[in-house]
């Protein structure tokens, strides 16, 4: 399966990486470089993570990683996985 990142991932996760590299260019390399892992990973660990909390979908799931939610759907039609969008907990 394929992977594809939504503009709105995208934009939101472009902010999250300016607050932290305000903070700490090595933690967010780090918090990058972890994500990314997670990401490719995703295929094969599907099944541990849970329904979104924010849709009513078997096929949309949440990633709980230091303190951000990753939302994504599982296109089963289109053999492909679309991470939806990337919040970070206030």
């Amino acid at each position: 399966m394929e992977i594809f990142a939504s503009k709105l991932y995208e934009q939101q996760l472009k902010d999250i990486l300016s607050l932290l590299l305000a903070h700490d260019y090595k933690m967010t390399k780090n918090f990058k470089m972890y994500l990314d892992t997670i990401i490719v990973n995703m295929p094969s660990k599907e099944k541990k993570y849970q329904k979104s909390l924010y849709f009513d979908d078997e096929n949309i799931k949440d990633i709980l990683f230091q303190g951000c939610t990753i939302v994504f759907f599982i296109d089963k039609k289109n053999n492909r996985y679309v991470l939806l969008g990337i919040t970070k907990k206030s």
